[in-house]
């Protein structure tokens, strides 16, 4: 059997501290790893594999596409892309989509067409408003817009335009709106930065503001989007709706897409000014297709819903357990699990060694995002590794 780790710190470039795991292989909520040893998988892939791994519905379509017609670039019609289109814009409030590669080009996306908005609509403006504590990729541009100064102090100096308030206070937005704003870029609910819910008037107040001086408001459901809050999208549990909204991870079910959706007053691209090589290929819109009619026709975003409650009131339950835990948060099935202390390294080790795969998403914090597929009982026996877990080291 090869080392695959050894392999690895040879060739690839150490970008991430990985997890001591080989995984080959996976179905529904479960992985198996190179010697053969099953795992319950609460990460899908950082909330990626909405309806789990090697779902029949996504190989079926993915398989048919790949001995169809795989990549045409966009220079010419193709039938996945125009059928996936229509399906996000008639369960959605937006009007028109474009297809990227990964969420962090969707974003990209957003800004530019703000940036664009600005430039017909605002005199020219061009910054673009965020907040601390968000995640929106990793581009050098999204590093900019990301509020976070670990991921933002390696890269100086970054790109200007961009301004970083506080999450969860409207008058901290307000306060930086000047002539050159164009738009306000949030999540909805904070996933990397920790699973951070804002108030329940927070979103409204911030769309109020930004119809007050007539800039747009960008919703980056990257995370939050397909189903994985009980709701398609987020913005539906916050009673607004945005000018610009941003989706990837769970659109495609694991094959990498992004997609950029916005009001038809906001489509001010003309030809030439965006654009990307692969992005809306036939094979990745032939699986989001696959991934978005499979959600919608077995009600996954109700499951997310309830058995997102039940996750909760579960961890609920360890909390009132254990004195180290001093928080449980989320919504649907985005949630996290903090602690009075650091001990999300050592707790994610605990929970791998009982076969429960966890995000550690804060030193003092593990996210868990399952499939939108899971069930009471999957989530039972990953309260109970947890419950085990927290024992051995609190």
């Amino acid at each position: 059997m090869s080392n695959w780790p050894e392999l690895e710190s040879k060739y690839y470039m150490h970008t991430v501290d990985r997890v001591p795991l080989v995984l080959v292989r996976g179905e529904g909520a479960r992985v198996w790893d190179d010697s053969g040893r099953q795992y319950l998988d609460f990460v899908a892939g950082w909330a990626v594999n909405s309806l789990g791994h090697a779902h029949p519905a996504i190989a079926r379509a993915v398989a048919g596409q790949a001995s169809t017609l795989i990549q045409t670039s966009n220079q010419f019609y193709t039938i996945p892309q125009i059928q996936l289109a229509e399906l996000l814009v008639k369960n959605s409030c937006l009007d028109k989509v474009f297809f990227s590669n990964s969420g962090a080009e969707a974003n990209e996306g957003a800004v530019k067409l703000a940036r664009r908005y600005g430039q017909y609509h605002l005199a020219g403006a061009y910054e673009v408003i965020s907040t601390y504590g968000s995640f929106h990729g990793r581009t050098l541009a999204m590093v900019a817009a990301t509020g976070q100064v670990n991921h933002q102090k390696p890269f100086l100096p970054l790109p200007t335009g961009f301004v970083n308030v506080a999450y969860d206070d409207p008058e901290a937005i307000q306060a930086v709106t000047s002539a050159r704003t164009c738009a306000v870029m949030l999540e909805p609910v904070q996933g990397e930065g920790g699973v951070n819910l804002p108030g329940d008037d927070y979103l409204k107040k911030v769309r109020d503001w930004c119809d007050r001086k007539g800039i747009l408001l960008i919703l980056d459901e990257i995370q939050t989007g397909m189903g994985r809050l009980g709701t398609l999208f987020a913005y539906e549990q916050y009673g607004i709706v945005p000018d610009i909204m941003t989706l990837a991870k769970g659109l495609g079910g694991g094959v990498p897409i992004g997609a950029l959706m916005a009001k038809d007053k906001v489509c001010v691209f003309v030809p030439g000014e965006h654009g990307s090589t692969y992005g809306g290929n036939p094979l990745a819109c032939a699986a989001a297709y696959a991934t978005l009619k499979y959600v919608l026709d077995h009600n996954l975003v109700s499951n997310a819903g309830k058995v997102g409650q039940y996750l909760l009131d579960g961890l609920e339950k360890l909390k009132q357990k254990y004195e180290v835990v001093i928080d449980v948060r989320g919504r649907g099935l985005l949630v996290a699990i903090e602690f009075n202390q650091d001990i999300g390294a050592s707790l994610l080790a605990a929970c791998l060694e009982r076969g429960l795969l966890v995000n550690r998403v804060k030193p003092n914090a593990l996210r868990l995002m399952p499939p939108l597929t899971i069930g009471n009982d999957e989530v039972d026996e990953a309260l109970g590794i947890l419950d085990k877990a927290l024992s051995s080291i609190a």
